[in-house]
């Protein structure tokens, strides 16, 4: 069973440093994807933790310490890919790690705020290569994901599906009412997300979030787990 957990663990982990890298020893995936990484002291010491733990392929961008970017930590080789095209402000938002069987692309999206991200991931999954997209979206499908309609990006999200890829949690739970962030009032809001090619989804046997792990305050959002067999 292959196992991918990706989290946001909100403004690079900070003083939760030490408890989220033991919750990630204790969880084992082959994969992590961590959103609001930074390239500080904290984010030196998640590295070396995690490369302790077998995480040996490490794909992590040349973000300025106090941006918040993303990393991905891989127990399985594989190659190693940054964008420095993929938009001009937002460079460290998105990498891809090349495995044999597919391509795993780490996003952290810029909440509310303009990129050309989405259309460079929808440039992306033309290849005929599978891949997965995972992390944090910043948004979601308005009245789906949220009960409201303050998603940007909806459309983007939409044409992921149109283009070839699947929600795999929605796969799997159709419309269920979950969400992996809340706010101060109370409102819930599912901004973390997998898709996968639909040649993966034969081998998707399960999309579920740790909220248990939010809850306890390792970081604001939920983490989220893709598992292939």
């Amino acid at each position: 069973m292959f196992k991918l957990l990706s989290w946001n663990i909100r403004q690079g982990g900070g003083s939760r440093i030490t408890k989220i890298t033991k919750s990630l020893q204790s969880f084992n995936a082959d994969v992590i994807v961590l959103s609001e990484f930074r390239n500080n002291e904290g984010g030196h010491k998640i590295r070396h933790n995690l490369l302790r733990l077998g995480y040996r392929f490490q794909n992590v961008t040349n973000a300025k310490s106090n941006d918040n970017a993303v990393a991905t930590f891989s127990k399985i080789p594989c190659n190693l890919n940054v964008f420095l095209s993929a938009d001009e402000k937002y460079t460290h938002n998105v990498n891809c790690s090349v495995f044999e069987a597919f391509n795993i692309y780490g996003v952290y999206l810029p909440h509310k705020k303009k990129h050309k991200l989405f259309d460079f991931l929808l440039e992306e999954i033309k290849q005929d290569k599978p891949c997965i997209i995972v992390g944090d979206y910043n948004t979601g499908i308005n009245h789906v994901d949220q009960k409201g309609k303050s998603f940007w990006y909806t459309d983007k999200m939409e044409a992921l599906s149109e283009h070839g890829c699947v929600d795999a949690f929605r796969f799997l739970h159709g419309k269920v009412s979950e969400y992996s962030w809340y706010s101060h009032q109370g409102n819930g809001y599912r901004y973390d997300h997998t898709y996968v090619s639909k040649a993966l989804i034969p081998i998707v046997k399960s999309c579920y979030y740790l909220h248990e792990w939010r809850e306890n305050g390792l970081s604001d959002h939920s983490p989220m787990v893709l598992e292939l067999g």
